[in-house]
């Protein structure tokens, strides 16, 4: 839709960047912390792990004196489960809450605002020993979590994010590192796991309001709106399939504390659906989200798909996130749209489409905590980094995003992914998505100066016209 007069960007905007604490901070394993998941794991190979990343625990205030240069008026970052709890139960590690509360001290002396995500794909790996999310003491144990942090915490902190990307780590577990290889990962058990997180989730959500009333709490999945393949009703019965599946399971029971009944009745069909009781549903209609968060990368688009059907995906050799299942949805490429040198499609009009479909079916506020391009961005001799797609890249997501907000979405937040390099969780340094550069190379740490990138200068100039100059 063009209109004959387009709305701005709310004037309290809160514009920033985001990271995740085992991708950024490094100090794995000294001031008291426990293993992740992510610590125990197997690396991919040709890539770097987690260990060091790039050392934000020890330069958190050089990092946030450029975040606030940039003009950030918000950080997104998430707090290691292990940091604050070494075991996932047990004693709590005050050097870990001393670190985040410092932390949280330099982003509120320099006016920016701390949003925190809880979970970040870090299960600490003592409980992963004992059944990872199948076995319930974990939800429990991410409950007395929440707890600590919302008591230790909660004071400094007027957002909080539950878990990051629930629905990925049930999707595509093994390939963001999150898989258990000590239980069944069939997709029952899988389910059952996602229920008892969806149980946590809801019990934080009370929690939070209960202990920090002045605060606001919410989901943050991976959204992506799916197209229909063409305009054959199939297409777009495949289309719904692969929404229900994908999006709307996890944030419609976050929101109207029910099962999504496409979702239900495909799990129920398959043989995938939990145990649900009516005091679980008591539990999930008891927590609701203040807004909603979630992390945009790009659209998915999918045709029909038949019990007879060979394959279900994209033929011709490419990495494809989306897999597909037999009589649920074939997984397309869609020749509309372009792809970044790692592979993932490019759709900024997408994520106009994906904000409106958000809001039209929750009518909740929305914060963008994560939408980024991941390159292979060089350091020049005078050492620069001259990232122009990536800049080409964010004023074409901006500029959609303000359109959605002439569509009448509510969006009060964008956090990009990231506000400086890390390591990916599974293309380690090489692909880079910060304003940032931190020069070190996979398994070269040099002396990791910060660099601005063109980028940089060009988000400085966004955040001081509130989104005006592109």
């Amino acid at each position: 839709m063009e209109y004959q007069k387009y709305a701005t960007f709310p004037k309290d905007f809160l514009w920033g960047g985001s990271t995740s604490a085992y991708q950024v901070e490094g100090a794995y394993n000294i001031d008291g912390k426990g293993l992740s998941v992510q610590d125990t794991k197997d690396v991919t190979p040709g890539t770097t792990d987690f260990k060091v990343a790039s050392d934000h625990y020890h330069r958190y205030k050089e990092d946030i004196q450029l975040f606030a240069e940039m003009g950030f008026k918000a950080y997104r970052f998430s707090i290691a489960w292990t940091r604050i709890i070494p075991n996932g139960i047990g004693e709590v590690n005050q050097k870990g809450i001393e670190f985040y509360s410092q932390l949280i001290d330099e982003c509120l002396a320099h006016g920016i605002e701390p949003i925190v995500t809880m979970y970040h794909f870090d299960l600490p790996d003592a409980l992963n020993q004992i059944g990872a999310w199948s076995n319930p003491k974990t939800s429990e144990a991410f409950v007395h979590y929440a707890r600590v942090l919302f008591e230790k915490l909660g004071h400094k902190v007027n957002y909080w994010l539950t878990i990051n990307e629930q629905n990925m780590m049930i999707l595509h577990g093994a390939a963001i590192g999150t898989v258990n290889e000590k239980v069944s990962n069939v997709k029952k058990d899988l389910y059952q796991q996602n229920h008892y997180m969806l149980l946590a989730q809801a019990k934080v959500m009370k929690l939070c309001h209960d202990l920090c009333p002045h605060a606001k709490i919410g989901p943050a999945p991976n959204i992506s709106e799916v197209y229909p393949a063409t305009s054959n009703p199939k297409d777009f019965i495949a289309a719904q399939n692969l929404n229900a599946i994908r999006n709307w399971l996890y944030l419609d029971v976050a929101v109207y504390g029910r099962y999504n009944p496409i979702a239900l009745s495909y799990l129920r069909d398959r043989g995938y659906a939990p145990k649900i009781t009516p005091e679980d549903i008591a539990v999930f209609k008891a927590g609701k989200p203040d807004f909603i968060a979630f992390n945009y990368y790009n659209t998915s688009t999918a045709s029909h798909s038949s019990f007879t059907d060979e394959v279900v995906g994209p033929d011709d050799g490419d990495q494809q996130i989306e897999l597909g299942e037999k009589g649920v949805y074939k997984a397309e490429y869609n020749p509309y749209l372009e792809r970044t040198n790692f592979n993932w499609e490019i759709d900024p009009v997408g994520f106009r489409a994906t904000l409106r479909s958000v809001y039209e079916r929750y009518g909740l506020p929305i914060m963008i905590t994560e939408d980024g391009l991941g390159e292979f961005d060089e350091l020049t001799e005078d050492k620069k980094v001259h990232d122009t797609y990536r800049i080409h890249y964010l004023k074409n997501e901006i500029a959609e995003m303000k359109l959605a907000i002439s569509d009448g979405v509510e969006v009060f937040g964008f956090c990009p992914w990231s506000a400086i390099d890390l390591v990916s969780t599974h293309s380690g340094v090489k692909k880079r998505y910060g304003f940032i550069y931190v020069d070190r190379d996979e398994f070269d740490l040099k002396e990791m100066k910060r660099y601005k990138k063109d980028s940089f200068m060009w988000y400085q100039k966004v955040i001081a016209t509130n989104g005006e100059d592109l």
